[in-house]
């Protein structure tokens, strides 16, 4: 590979992301607002800047992967900001989960400076991260797309595209957050239940899971739940306060009722406010065991 990628955020699923790109061949810069976390990168090849703007090439690539809309906007609207020094030709492509309404105005953005916007969050946890098993829910312009597949291909196992409005692939994101958040709550609600009535939760897991339920999203997330170890911890409790509440503001956008989705925030919420801010998201099932009076 002859093409230089910056990559902006290298943190739980950033890391491995860049890594990855460095063993297929890439050149990289890279950024992070905490500089020590590049020294993994650097050490393996690639260039540390010490801005945003240093890891950009004129028409080139740089990808971010960001905590929030907050986090984007900076190091892309900032002084020392992507946006101005992409120039036309340059691609962006975001990974984060970040609303809708932010895609939506970024997108237009890059295309006042004559460059593209490639909308590409991801699902998948740390470890899927560094084994190049994500999957990718891609929306931007066509032949933006198809310059970064190859980029695309090297951190996934596949991709999905969803046209050509970027907060497109947003939407189906948090959706997906949405989904695997309830999911959560619901095992932890059956297993619950059953524990309170003699039941053993790891033989429930251990049924649900090898029949009605034998998918990804309940097997690992189920595994915790029922054994009540949410240990590593891989997204936090806060970051999924975050989502859910994206959810709520584009379900409250387009006059969408999601009462589980108000569900789901308070009962992240009440994690929080019980000192599990930094726990990893599965531990909203606590709450369950919290209200029904165990231990």
């Amino acid at each position: 590979m002859t093409e230089t990628i910056g990559f902006i955020g290298l943190g739980n699923m950033g890391s491995p992301m860049a890594i990855n790109l460095l063993k297929a061949g890439y050149n990289m810069r890279v950024y992070n607002r905490d500089l020590s976390k590049t020294q993994t990168l650097v050490d393996a090849g690639a260039k540390r800047g010490v801005r945003p703007s240093d890891v950009v090439e004129h028409g080139g690539i740089v990808i971010t992967m960001l905590a929030n809309d907050e986090a984007l906007e900076a190091v892309t609207l900032g002084i020392d900001g992507i946006l101005t020094h992409l120039s036309p030709g340059g691609i962006h492509i975001s990974m984060s989960t970040v609303s809708p309404d932010l895609a939506r105005k970024m997108q237009k953005l890059h295309e006042q400076q004559g460059c593209h916007y490639v909308a590409a969050p991801v699902f998948g946890r740390p470890e899927a991260a560094a084994a190049r098993q994500l999957w990718i829910a891609e929306a931007g312009h066509p032949e933006a797309k198809k310059r970064v597949r190859p980029i695309l291909d090297a951190l996934g196992q596949g991709i999905f595209d969803f046209g050509e409005e970027a907060a497109n692939a947003n939407v189906v994101k948090i959706s997906g957050n949405f989904l695997l958040a309830s999911a959560m709550e619901a095992m932890g609600e059956a297993f619950t239940l059953g524990e309170k009535n003699g039941v053993e939760r790891t033989k429930m897991y251990e049924l649900f899971t090898q029949t009605l339920f034998a998918c990804p999203a309940y097997k690992s997330y189920g595994k915790r739940i029922a054994e009540k170890n949410f240990e590593p911890v891989g997204f936090t409790m806060q970051l999924a306060l975050k989502d859910i509440n994206l959810v709520l503001d584009s379900a409250k956008e387009v006059v969408s009722p999601m009462p589980l989705a108000s569900h789901l925030s308070n009962r992240l919420l009440s994690g929080i406010a019980r000192g599990r801010s930094d726990r990893d998201w599965s531990e909203l099932s606590r709450g369950v065991l919290d209200d029904a009076g165990i231990e």
